[in-house]
């Protein structure tokens, strides 16, 4: 895929050297080096004199026009000294148009920077006849990626290594996104005195990540991207885009989905799709903090506190309010439809209303945080095991007992024995929250990685009980998975970079659907259930039939030798 092509901006319109007296004054805005003046004032001089000129000719005809109101004299009766005034007014205002470039010929100091680089242009063809362009060095002296720091830039990056210059406002000041993680990058190597030389900086659209995905830029990480499918989920066919550097990882999410698909394939329902944010907020007593729990909890109270709720978007809905009081402090928990967005920004937009709106009839509420981790984001928690975040998905198949016995090596009673001892029982030894699997965050993080979703919240996304019983008189597996909270998105964060949006409309489900709201979102949340399902048959058939260690010493060993 073609990446947009930044255009650089070169620093100043001059290339003279460090010790010229005009130095580079016209850089970039805003940046101090300690400059010399401008050697010619008369430029400077006659517009501080036509400045003067005009507003000195508004001033007398506004005073002038003003007399004649208030005696009832025509307007346009004009006496000599108002005709000098306005034809002063009309010169003065006619310089300063063409002055600034508006209309006319350049102004002075244009003129000046291309007289000076026509001197130079002329100078540099005339050296390039008489200097020998020396050989290229031999391919193994050329690095790749190489970085080129030319000499206006130079001056900026001893400026950021010094601490003069702010590193992150170099793409502001600059205006070129790609030139600024280039400075920077080249800052960076000389304050740590350690290369960079095997981190990516060409090939990337810096400009799509300014203000929303990353900051401070030096180059990005390459993540390989593998194909596994295809996945037959609820009568379509998919094919799984997985980013990571685990070996073995999508051949086994990829004997999955053939094993799915040749016993006809998985379905999926979603069970609920709501976002949460939980804020915190503290009372002078107990007894006031559960005056308001009982007032958010109320059913008459819900439409009022929805409708303040609801102005934060035209897709967030609030759903439902839990409360849990610890002494004189107050955690509420809301719950909202948020649309193909992942939300998170959504629900706390609304929850700052209800705020806003509550503390008219509560002044003694006083808010600690937008967040109290009741929601919770981000952590392992009890809260989205049982009540759910974002999509809460199960999905479900049933596997051919041939199919078990030739694409995955085993038999359904090892494979039930198995799950009871390891993703139950194990599990419930170890004491694990929402663990009860081989290894779902596996092919989470993978797709999440690959599709632009946040890999943080892997964590409560990775939530997932995996099932398995014989059935059909014993000969067939049923295997499923159920996952609370699946948190995804197909619009905003990371889903609008090119490489996430590829696997997005691979999938099927890039951007927001035309038709209903949250469409896209909750068919992607069915896909990565639908591919842990396959992740975890495959996985479990390998641990059963002691295929394991084997796959991962064949598989996940590099013969290449740094």
């Amino acid at each position: 895929m073609e990446l947009k092509q930044i255009q650089q901006i070169p620093l100043t319109s001059t290339s003279t050297s460090i010790s010229s007296p005009v130095k580079h004054k016209k850089s970039i805005t805003n940046i101090d080096y300690s400059f010399s003046e401008n050697p010619n004032p008369a430029p400077s001089l006659l517009l501080y004199l036509t400045n003067a000129v005009f507003f000195a000719a508004v001033y007398f005809l506004l005073v002038s026009w003003r007399d004649k109101i208030r005696h009832s004299k025509p307007l346009h009766v004009i006496s000599s000294s108002e005709m000098a005034a306005l034809l002063a007014f009309a010169a003065s205002f006619v310089y300063l148009l063409g002055f600034f470039g508006i209309i006319g010929s350049n102004p002075p100091q244009e003129q000046e920077q291309q007289e000076e680089e026509e001197k130079l242009k002329k100078k540099k063809e005339n050296d390039d006849d008489h200097v020998v362009t020396p050989p290229p060095p031999p391919p193994a002296a050329i690095k790749s990626d190489p970085i080129i720091i030319s000499s206006d830039d130079e001056e900026i990056v001893k400026g950021v290594a010094e601490g003069r210059i702010p590193s992150y406002s170099l793409e502001s000041k600059l205006g070129d996104c790609k030139r600024a993680a280039a400075i920077r990058r080249k800052a960076l190597e000389r304050i740590t005195g350690k290369s960079l030389d095997g981190l990516p900086l060409e090939s990337f659209d810096y400009e799509s990540i300014l203000g929303q995905c990353c900051e401070m830029p030096v180059g990005y990480v390459q993540i390989p991207v593998g194909i596994a499918g295809p996945l037959l989920l609820d009568g379509e066919e998919y094919s799984v885009p997985m980013a990571t550097t685990e070996g073995c990882l999508v051949a086994s999410t990829n004997r999955g989905c053939k094993a799915i698909y040749a016993s006809g394939g998985a379905t999926s329902v979603v069970l609920r799709d709501g976002m949460t944010r939980a804020p915190v907020v503290r009372f002078s007593t107990a007894k006031r903090a559960a005056q308001l729990k009982l007032f958010l909890e109320d059913p008459l109270s819900f439409d009022t506190i929805a409708t303040a709720f609801n102005k934060s978007s035209r897709f967030a809905r609030l759903q439902t309010i839990k409360c849990a009081i610890a002494g004189k402090n107050l955690y509420m928990r809301f719950t909202c439809s948020t649309g193909d967005a992942m939300g998170m920004n959504m629900v706390s937009k609304g929850v700052q209303n209800v705020l806003d709106f509550l503390q008219t009839d509560f002044p003694d509420m006083d808010i600690i945080g937008i967040s109290g981790n009741f929601c919770s984001d981000k952590k392992p928690a009890a809260v989205n095991w049982i009540e759910g975040r974002g999509k809460s998905v199960v999905c479900e198949a049933i596997i051919k007992e041939e199919v078990v016995n030739k694409v995955l090596k085993t038999d359904v009673a090892s494979l039930v024995e198995l799950n009871m001892l390891k993703n139950l029982t194990g599990s419930a030894m170890a004491g694990a929250l929402g663990g009860f699997n081989a290894h779902a965050a596996n092919i989470v993080s993978a797709l999440y990685i690959a599709t632009g979703q946040d890999p943080a919240q892997n964590i409560e996304s990775s939530h997932c009980i995996t099932m398995m019983e014989a059935v059909n008189e014993g000969k067939d597996l049923h295997i499923s998975v159920t996952m609370p909270s699946i948190e995804v998105g197909t619009v905003g964060g990371g889903t609008q970079l090119a490489s996430q949006a590829a696997c997005l409309n691979l999938l099927g489900v890039k951007g927001a659907s035309n038709k209903v709201p949250g469409a896209n979102s909750r068919r992607l949340a069915t896909v990565v259930a639908g591919a842990v399902l396959a992740g975890e048959l495959s996985l479990m058939s390998a641990i059963a039939a002691g295929q394991l260690v084997k796959s991962h010493m064949k598989y996940n060993r590099s013969s290449n030798k740094p």
